[in-house]
């Protein structure tokens, strides 16, 4: 076993990445390829699941060939994606999702807010299932889209063979197998993994019905537990692409930041003792945030997705929060200011990105890592630029913006940008807060994606949160969380709790520092939630005016 290896494989929003593992969790080597991605109006956002997969392909031969290791020790993978809709004829063949009528874009991204009224209409409908996503179905979530094709593009709806969810097509097209993960069904379709079970009413209620009548074999017939062998493993083609076995173990998938959550999860602490998953919440840093927490019993918490069952490790209950919007709506604030020029090309000179070089900045600034927060006193930032997750469930939420002058400094831009971290953690304490008050325990926050890398973002965290924070031994979480798929499918481990334990740790932890610091973040985070609550009362006001005119070409 101590020469076996593990292919982790993870599509984000924006590129494609594969790591290899060793059986105690070290990251080998990794590879990444950029995605297409085409956005149009109407909140339009898609993409290719060949192109898709085409970047897998590269990044996971890349990766083997820069680790070293003998194709034949690789004894497992596991697939992760965002959660973005598939949409495939009977032959396997792309069909175009969109106005393009371009079979290439075949793909409704996660983020794609086009189904904002079938949202809407299928909230109205109060069904019961609805308790299982928070209360609220969201728009990111696979109904809506469905719905949105049904009565946009009604030929492609009849037409469609398979809708997959994007990780679940990564893993058809590798081992052939139409087997649909709990995690992605549970999370984004509204199965009922609890009980194992569609509910027919609900498709029936929301319009949808015909996926019912059908026997629901274009969502899924075969729901199995995550990191289950599929198939016969790797078919000969895909293997071939790969350049590994075929017949090597691929196991069930998971959404992308679940995956992450399997990688930080469960681990030993920098003491070498096993944490207990249930006192922890991982939270997932990337385009978006994602906030995993476990329990061995339901909580419904409004707001927040779930309660799940087994829909990230088996035997548990998911709760999944987090902001539709997280690095990427950093990356925008900053490029609001007058001086993000100036800040890309002082970056730039200095070969760092524009977020460490305003964070060194910062630091620089305030004179320590702890007082860096205090620079923001005076600014406010609720960074909703695509709308709330949680725990408001609030999509048409925007992004607001109070204490701005006319100060055009590079300084004035580095306090901005230390207000917008200050919103991201607030949004971080609200999800928790919530979480609290329905009797779940929450001691540890585990970071992982990029922005965990940031000692500021984690000192601001912690202090903003009141909880500790931890940061995972490996800079790939996400792909170790792919990494244990493979190696539970390949049978190294017997469980999800058993690989991880095995193969995740814990780098350090800080704790918030108290006192002043706690007081200051206290006082700014009710500025917070008047400022999200002032946007709230803006949008209802105007409200009533109907929709704003449109401006015709000169």
């Amino acid at each position: 076993m101590a020469s076996d290896h593990f292919i982790g494989a993870d599509v984000g929003t924006g590129s494609a990445r594969a790591g290899v593992f060793d059986a105690g969790g070290r990251l080998l080597a990794a590879a990444k390829r950029p995605i297409r991605i085409w956005r149009a109006e109407g909140d339009v956002v898609e993409q290719s699941s060949d192109d898709i997969w085409q970047a897998v392909v590269e990044s996971v031969r890349e990766a083997v060939q820069q680790s070293g290791v003998d194709p034949a020790t690789i004894k497992g993978i596991g697939f992760d994606a965002t959660c973005s809709l598939v949409v495939l004829d009977d032959a396997g063949r792309p069909l175009p999702v969109g106005p393009s009528k371009d079979p290439a874009r075949n793909i409704i991204v996660w983020m794609d807010h086009r189904a904002l009224d079938q949202t809407r209409r299928i909230n109205a409908t109060r069904h019961p299932v609805l308790r299982y996503v928070g209360g609220f179905i969201s728009p990111e979530m696979e109904t809506p889209k469905l719905l949105w094709l049904k009565e946009n593009k009604p030929e492609i709806f009849a037409r469609a063979g398979q809708f997959f969810d994007l990780a679940d097509f990564l893993s058809w097209r590798a081992t052939g197998s139409l087997a649909r993960s709990i995690c992605t069904l549970t999370c984004k379709w509204t199965y009922l993994a609890h009980e194992g079970r569609w509910d027919p009413s609900y498709f029936e209620a929301i319009g949808l019905g015909e996926l019912a009548n059908e026997g629901f074999r274009r969502i899924g017939t075969e729901i199995v537990d995550i990191a289950t062998p599929l198939g016969s493993g790797l078919s000969e083609t895909a293997a071939a692409e790969f350049g590994l076995l075929p017949g090597t173990a691929v196991g069930a998938s998971l959404i992308d930041a679940h995956s992450g959550g399997v990688g930080t999860l469960g681990g030993r602490g920098p003491d070498g003792e096993r944490s207990d998953p249930q006192s922890q919440i991982a939270l997932i840093m990337g385009t978006s945030s994602c906030a995993m927490t476990l329990t061995r019993e339901p909580a419904f918490v409004d707001g927040v997705w779930g309660p799940y069952f087994g829909a990230m490790v088996p035997g548990f209950w998911l709760l999944e929060g987090g902001q539709s919007a997280y690095g990427a709506a950093l990356d925008h604030l900053v490029t609001l200011h007058p001086a993000y020029r100036e800040a890309a090309e002082a970056a730039a000179a200095e070969g760092r990105s524009i977020p460490d070089h305003l964070e060194q900045r910062a630091i620089a600034l305030a004179g320590s890592i702890e007082q860096a927060a205090m620079l923001a006193r005076s600014i406010h930032v609720v960074p909703e630029f695509l709308g709330n997750r949680a725990p408001y469930a609030d999509p048409a939420a925007k992004a607001a913006i109070a204490g701005l002058g006319l100060e055009t400094s590079a300084e004035s831009l580095v306090r901005l940008f230390v207000a917008g971290l200050c919103g991201l953690c607030y949004g971080t304490r609200q999800i928790i807060e919530a979480e609290r008050a329905k009797g779940v325990s929450i001691e540890t926050v585990v970071v992982s994606g990029g922005a965990a890398q940031s000692p500021l973002l984690r000192r601001i965290l912690a202090d903003a949160s009141g909880v500790r924070v931890a940061l995972p031994e490996t800079s790939e979480p996400v792909l170790l969380g792919g990494a244990i798929l493979g190696a539970v499918a390949a049978g190294s481990a017997e469980s999800l709790a058993m690989a991880a334990a095995r193969m995740c740790r814990i780098r350090e932890e800080i704790s918030p520092a108290g006192g002043d610091v706690a007081a200051f973040h206290a006082a700014k985070y009710q500025a917070f939630i008047l400022l999200q609550g002032a946007e709230r009362d803006i949008r209802a006001t105007m409200s009533g005016l109907g929709a704003a005119p449109a401006v015709s070409a000169a």
